[in-house]
């Protein structure tokens, strides 16, 4: 399993398309305060700079490409003889030639060591260049035959822990008047159910109070809908935390986003917590009536 993180700092080195883009944004998802292409020289300002700002506990990664020249003894040194304070980790990416050729020519953009030179100069010149710290590295990770999402879970599983490779659910309740949420993955009315708006003793209070609970959870139709409906955003969870994806909002509405869909959703989010997904409920219309 992986060790807690607190206060690491992981630089992350490698050739041109082996996927230091990819890496730098799962350390993000991860929680490390990620700075790209990062001129060595300034590792140690960099470090002293997050450790005031955000204190000596967040982690940090730099990603350093071959645009950084001659800097690269610069960094060599700092890491070598501990200048940051905090245990260092070097991540080399790599990857055959043939298969950098590809992704550059799919990405359409030249090797910044080409220059009126053919792909392929450029890369050998970049390999000669990062010799030296492919052989400092602590960890190398062949991308040849990675796709994105097996990178991902790579640098996950070298560098998440329990807390932050779990898939974090969202579980929104929302007035159908005020607009659907934008950055649903999934959509549900709750419409169906009877609202208790119309019943006087329970039209001033919420999804959240007890007595509304009750009265939309025990509508016919309600429990055959959470029976069936939590299971399947348990499978979608799960497929999405294979596919390297980390977050989920899951939308519930109603009319006016106080009874029903309130009601619902606080049930929904209790279940998939109670299934091990990271889930919290938050309420977007409650109140706004």
């Amino acid at each position: 399993m992986p060790h807690d993180r607190l206060g690491e700092l992981v630089v992350v080195t490698g050739m041109t398309g082996a996927g230091r883009s990819t890496a730098a944004k799962e350390l993000e998802d991860l929680g490390y305060y990620v700075v790209d292409n990062l001129p060595p020289s300034l590792l140690r300002e960099v470090v002293r700079l997050v450790d005031d700002s955000r204190g000596s506990q967040q982690p940090i990664a730099v990603v350093v490409d071959v645009r950084s020249g001659s800097f690269f003894q610069t960094l060599q040194a700092n890491l070598a003889q501990g200048a940051t304070g905090r245990h260092a980790t070097l991540v080399f990416l790599e990857a055959a030639d043939d298969v950098l050729v590809r992704r550059q020519d799919a990405a359409r953009r030249p090797h910044p060591l080409q220059g009126t030179g053919r792909l392929i100069d450029g890369l050998r010149r970049e390999r000669e260049v990062l010799a030296d710290l492919r052989s400092d590295a602590d960890l190398v990770i062949d991308t040849t035959r990675l796709n994105v999402h097996q990178l991902t879970d790579r640098i996950a599983e070298a560098f998440g822990t329990p807390d932050t490779t779990r898939l974090k659910v969202s579980v929104v309740s929302f007035g159908a008047k005020y607009g659907i949420p934008v950055d649903a993955d999934f959509v549900a009315d709750m419409r169906f159910l009877p609202n208790p708006h119309w019943i006087p003793e329970l039209r001033p209070q919420t999804g959240r109070d007890a007595a509304v609970s009750d009265y939309v959870l025990s509508q016919p139709g309600a429990a055959e809908f959470l029976d069936a409906y939590v299971p399947v955003l348990e499978g979608v969870a799960s497929g999405y935390l294979r596919e390297g994806k980390r977050f989920m909002t899951v939308a519930i509405g109603c009319t006016g986003g106080k009874h029903r869909s309130v009601a619902m959703t606080e049930e929904i989010a209790r279940r998939l917590q109670a299934a091990g997904f990271d889930t919290r409920a938050t309420h977007r219309d409650l109140g706004r009536e």
